[in-house]
């Protein structure tokens, strides 16, 4: 039973990481510890950390608390995996071992770079027109994107958090994006930037953020809809610097 609740936390720190509500996690947890013979589930999740308290029924009690280090992101397909698993073990529960196997073989599922960079492109190109930009603008924007997603890859492991990457990542595109129109005046700034920064802007935590406090984890939403104020709150000062730097 202790390998199977480390399992459980597991699963809810794989949700948590790709883009999951607070009570998504909690009740996933909980249905699991019942659907594996648990009398009674105790699960506690805010933004980095999760706390579950399994009794069994013979009276003993398991918990177990796990710290959240790496940064949330969004990824839609681990999140419908880990879905689809805790509703197949809920209808009947698989072995430990071929649970074990599906949380690994969900954990290190390989993303596509070329999904990754090509989506990222679209969208931004597609909101640069959106917001009245031309086909020059859109072609920079585009090109910014593909330079984002490198930076996301390998500047924000080594950034201490999300905060300071949004920083210097707006900076960083805000300087060649300003340098572009420097050279190339027929370019909208405010288009291309409008429209790139649709790319960074956290729009799932925040929605997230709003519907936890609604349902009553006000705790987990205060602190994730501070945090994404902070995340917009780079973003928009590393576009300012660059504008300021540059004086476009």
């Amino acid at each position: 039973m202790e390998a199977l609740l480390d399992q459980l936390l597991n699963i809810g720190e794989l949700l948590l990481q790709n883009g999951a509500e607070i009570s998504r996690v909690e009740e996933t947890i909980s249905r699991m510890g019942m659907a594996y013979g648990a009398a009674e589930m105790q699960v506690f999740v805010i933004t980095y950390s999760i706390v579950v308290s399994m009794k069994l029924p013979d009276g003993r009690v398991l918990t177990q608390t796990r710290r959240i280090t790496r940064p949330a992101g969004t990824d839609f397909l681990r999140l419908e995996a880990c879905n689809a698993l805790s509703r197949r073990c809920c209808r009947a529960p698989l072995p430990l071992e071929e649970l074990t196997a599906e949380v690994e073989r969900i954990r290190t599922r390989p993303n596509s770079r070329l999904r990754i960079y090509g989506s990222s492109m679209l969208a931004v190109g597609s909101f640069t027109l959106f917001f009245g930009g031309g086909p020059a603008d859109m072609l920079v924007s585009m090109a910014f994107a593909a330079l984002t997603c490198l930076l996301q890859e390998y500047l924000m492991p080594i950034c201490m958090n999300r905060v300071v990457f949004n920083l210097i990542c707006s900076l960083l595109i805000g300087l060649g994006t300003c340098g572009c129109v420097l050279l190339f005046p027929a370019l909208q700034l405010d288009k291309i930037m409008i429209g790139y920064i649709m790319l960074l802007i956290p729009g799932l935590p925040m929605t997230n953020s709003v519907r936890d406090i609604l349902v009553g984890n006000t705790i987990s939403g205060a602190l994730l809809l501070t945090e994404s104020l902070l995340w917009a709150g780079a973003l928009a000062s590393g576009f300012m610097l660059a504008i300021w730097i540059t004086g476009v």
